[in-house]
């Protein structure tokens, strides 16, 4: 067997002592960007793994194809910060990671394929170890518990033990992961709490960051830098939830799908939606996005194309005229400018806060955004409250493309569906 002699302070850093030694049944992580979490939770189980022959590690995130760019990256880094590369053989299909001197296995799933999930084994020891990776992006308490039942019940091997460990940011509030692991004490239930402060590793460029977060948007500050449960007052959209809407074959009339586009490039992303409308149930289904800092227009245009959505109508920012005409040209015939007037963006609001909205969880800046979209604190000199000018651009985007829905009247017997896009995500009906 390999030995490994480690000196945490110069690998790991501070800070984590407590989180890396903890040996509870649920170890529940919180914190804010750049404050090492996941980077910390990658090295702790490589280096665990190593250390306790027989165990074996399932990593779990909502959508499966999120892995590859997140945990599996984060893990191969850890391996390589610890120097131990040599003695794991890293796959991507299957996705998986295997201890090569042992055999014991690294396994990730996402919660979109329930059967490999609940079928998730291994063959050399127990799968005795689960890190739930942005569990925030679990919407339901319900899906958490079917997963965590299919942890090995009854005793482990001698020497090891089972241990849950979720790490994520802490958006919201009001969300399940609060009232469960945080408000309610068990034995059972380690909970900690880290912000950016405690990596050293970050440079001052880094920490400058902050400190202008700090004086230009608190409430950001808070969640994001502090690791501070987000503020749920004062949203500018409330009623919505992240999830796959499941839609029923005798109800597929009663939604059209619509599109909005909001341009940025330097300081802020270009950002595109789209998302469904059910006026009668006044329900809203977002399904896709794009969101992306310096895109030019050919390039704005060319994801449009590889989406499948070139001939849709699509309402984008009216401030952009030369641009809209630049997508025209490019194939995107059907894109119009966005309505605007006196009251707008409020008037736009109001229609939407009428809906209730559903997210895909893949549609991660989506869910950013209604977690973080705020009215200010102060009115505005005409005396008005009005939403904050950030957070906001696939929300702005949503608003302008909502102005058509106003002319869809559902009629059952004359209503065409359409096929399905490559990227829309209907629920099994649909597949």
């Amino acid at each position: 067997m390999t030995t490994l002699t480690l000196k945490t302070s110069e690998i790991v850093g501070g800070g984590y002592d407590e989180f890396w030694r903890n040996t509870s049944r649920y170890r529940v992580l919180k914190g804010g960007k750049a404050s090492k979490k996941s980077a910390t939770t990658a090295l702790n189980f490589i280096f665990r793994l190593m250390k306790y022959p027989g165990s074996n590690l399932l990593v779990v995130r909502k959508v499966m194809n999120t892995h590859r760019d997140s945990t599996f990256a984060q893990l191969s880094w850890a391996q390589a910060r610890l120097g131990v590369s040599h003695l794991w053989n890293n796959t991507v299909s299957p996705m998986e990671m295997c201890f090569t001197p042992t055999g014991q296995k690294i396994l990730f799933r996402g919660f979109d394929d329930v059967l490999k999930l609940a079928s998730a084994t291994v063959s050399s020891g127990v799968l005795n170890f689960v890190w739930i990776e942005e569990a925030f992006e679990i919407e339901r308490e319900a899906d958490f518990d079917k997963l965590d039942l299919s942890m090995p019940r009854g005793k482990v091997p001698a020497g090891l033990f089972k241990q849950t460990t979720l790490t994520f940011n802490p958006w919201s509030a009001s969300h399940w992961l609060k009232k469960r692991f945080f408000d309610n004490k068990s034995p059972e239930v380690s909970v900690f709490s880290t912000n950016y402060k405690c990596n050293e590793f970050l440079d001052s460029t880094d920490i400058a960051v902050f400190s202008r977060m700090e004086k230009t948007n608190r409430r950001k500050y808070e969640v994001a830098a502090l690791g501070n449960w987000g503020i749920s007052e004062g949203l500018v959209f409330e009623n919505w939830q992240s999830g796959i809407l499941e839609i029923p074959k005798e109800e597929r009339y009663m939604w059209k799908d619509f599109f909005g586009l909001d341009y940025g490039y330097t300081n802020d992303p270009t950002a595109f939606i789209a998302f469904k409308v059910n006026p009668i149930k006044r329900e809203i289904y977002i399904y896709d996005e794009f969101y992306k800092k310096r895109m030019l227009n050919k390039d704005i245009a060319e994801e449009i194309i590889r989406r499948g959505y070139s001939k849709e109508r699509i309402r984008a920012d009216s401030a952009e005229p030369k641009s809209n005409d630049d997508l025209k040209r490019m194939g995107i015939a059907r894109i119009c400018p966005s309505q605007k007037g006196r009251d707008s963006i409020l008037h736009g609001i109001a229609e939407i806060s009428e809906y209730k909205i559903f997210v895909n969880p893949a549609c991660v800046n989506t869910i950013y955004e209604l977690s973080n979209y705020v009215y200010e604190d102060i009115p505005s000199a005409s005396g008005q409250i009005m939403p904050a000018d950030r957070n906001n651009h696939l929300c702005d985007a949503m608003r302008y493309a909502f102005c058509d829905v106003k002319f869809f009247k559902p009629q059952k017997e004359c209503e065409p569906m359409r096929a399905p896009y490559k990227s829309d995500i209907f629920g099994s009906d649909f597949k």
